[in-house]
C-alpha cells in the first residue's frame, strides 16, 4: 500500500541584521536586490522550483500590486512568470475577492486549513511574508521550514515576523549561504 507524503509549508521570509521582516508602516524598501548576480539566481531558482504560495492579506494586495505588471516583467521575468502562474492561497477575513491569477480565497479556520492542504496531493508550499500568519502557523507547529535572508541593514524599528508567539520555538540549523551582497541565507526547521 502506498502513502500520500504530506506536503511541506516553508516560510520564507528577508529579515534585517536587527531582526526585522518589515519596517515602520510596512516598508520593505531595505529589502531590494542590489544586482548581485548569485542572490539574484537564487531567487530565480527559487521561483522555478515552485509550489504553491500562501498569503496573508497584507502582503497579497503588495505582492498583487505588483507582479502581475509590467514593470515587473522588465525588472524580473523569471520571478513575474512564476509568481503569476503558481497557485496562490491569500488568507483573509476581510478581503471579498482575490483576482490575481491562480488565486484562492480563504476566509477562516488557518491552521484547519493549513492541516488539510498539507495533506492534499500537491508541491510543497511556501509563505512569503505574511508575518501574522507565520507566527500564528509557527505557534501551531505548522511550518516545516523557515528559509531566512539575513539582510546587512539595521532598522532600529519595524515588525518582526514572529510577533505575536506565546512559547518559544526551537529551531536547528539545517543549511547555510552566503551571497556577494552580504545576505545570508540561514534554513531552520524545528526541533522535535
Amino acid at each position: 500500500m502506498q502513502y500520500a507524503q504530506t506536503r511541506r509549508l516553508v516560510a520564507s521570509n528577508s529579515v534585517t541584521l536587527d531582526g526585522y521582516f518589515t519596517g515602520v508602516n510596512g516598508d520593505f524598501s531595505w529589502s531590494k536586490n542590489d544586482n548581485d548576480a548569485e542572490f539574484n539566481a537564487f531567487v530565480a531558482d527559487n521561483a522555478i522550483n515552485g509550489g504553491q504560495l500562501l498569503f496573508g492579506r497584507i502582503t497579497y494586495e503588495l505582492m498583487a500590486s505588483y507582479w502581475p505588471t509590467p514593470l515587473a516583467t522588465k525588472n524580473d521575468p523569471i520571478v513575474a512568470e512564476r509568481m503569476n502562474s503558481l497557485p496562490k492561497g491569500v488568507f483573509s477575513k476581510t478581503l471579498d475577492k482575490a483576482s490575481w491569477n491562480n488565486t484562492k480565497l480563504v476566509k477562516g479556520g488557518l491552521a484547519a486549513e493549513i492541516r488539510k492542504m498539507k495533506q492534499e496531493p500537491g508541491r510543497d508550499m511556501a509563505i512569503l511574508g505574511s508575518g501574522s500568519i507565520v507566527a500564528q502557523l509557527a505557534q501551531e507547529g505548522l511550518i516545516d521550514e523557515f528559509q531566512i535572508v539575513l539582510t546587512p541593514v539595521v532598522l532600529g524599528q519595524g515588525r518582526t515576523m514572529f510577533d505575536g508567539i506565546k512559547k518559544a520555538l526551537n529551531l536547528k540549523l539545517t543549511k547555510t549561504r552566503t551571497f556577494g551582497n552580504g545576505k545570508v541565507l540561514l534554513c531552520y526547521e524545528p526541533v522535535a
